[in-house]
């Protein structure tokens, strides 16, 4: 008589979860990255108020992700809190950003150094295709599109240098600098002032002399530290009490939704 086999049967081992897998935003993530670029590109005013129920609305979503995404950019002082009163987007502070200016340029100074005596043909030409982007943004006096192109050539010398970590040390740096440096751009001969000292620090990369690069760059960045006064000066709403006399109350302009 036959009987069945004893064999058990083989079972596909049960996968594991790779722990070098990125794992998709959520979308309080997500939500915090758009109201961040949103804040910080000023399409959100200092000062304008933040409704989480409208803001659920627009993206479609319950409160909370919203109030979660609304807390960590309270932590980063990008909105302010207040009990009772409400939620709105933080005004700049003034009083920090001189400290915020002057770490930037240590790190950005040492990218500078490096990428000078590091950068291949490949980084170059990155660089050359920010400064055409720029350019290109001047002509068009876009100046959404010139900072980006900005953006993308300071984290081009961070990865000419072999060091891009620097850059995201950078950009954690500047978040209150980017609302400050919007401010800048409407100055006359702007484009053309930053067209001209990311050209001397370009050609200094180029020229393989690190103390050229990095003392290009330092001035570069200590011409945002000299215009800090004249900025505050011309947009006082935009400012914490720090840069002017009296706090002004807050906007009554409901957040636009995305």
């Amino acid at each position: 008589m036959e009987t069945g086999s004893t064999t058990p049967a083989r079972r596909t081992p049960a996968r594991r979860p790779d722990p070098t897998r990125e794992r998709p935003p959520t979308a309080s993530a997500l939500i915090r990255q758009d109201l961040r670029a949103r804040i910080t590109s000023l399409a959100m005013r200092p000062g304008e108020p933040i409704n989480e129920k409208e803001l659920a609305a627009a993206y479609g979503v319950s409160r909370t992700p919203v109030h979660e995404a609304v807390l960590k950019l309270a932590e980063e002082g990008l909105v302010a809190i207040f009990p009772q009163a409400g939620t709105f987007v933080a005004r700049i502070p003034f009083g920090d950003l001189p400290e915020a200016l002057i770490i930037r340029r240590a790190l950005e100074e040492t990218s500078a150094r490096l990428a000078a005596e590091r950068a291949g043909a490949g980084a170059l030409a990155d660089l050359d295709r920010a400064m055409d982007a720029l350019r290109d943004a001047a002509a068009r006096d876009d100046r959404e599109d010139f900072h980006q192109a900005d953006e993308a050539f300071h984290a081009g010398i961070a990865m000419a240098a072999g060091h891009p970590g620097i850059w995201r040390l950078v950009q954690q740096v500047k978040i209150q600098v980017d609302r400050f440096r919007r401010l800048t751009l409407p100055q006359p001969g702007r484009f053309e002032r930053v067209l001209v000292e990311h050209r001397a620090v370009r050609d200094a990369i180029a020229a393989r002399d690190p103390a050229g690069a990095a003392t290009r760059m330092g001035a570069h960045l200590d011409g945002l530290l000299a215009d800090l006064g004249d900025v505050a000066g011309l947009n006082p709403d935009y400012f914490d009490a720090q840069a002017r006399p009296e706090r002004a109350p807050p906007s009554t302009t409901r957040t636009p939704v995305p």
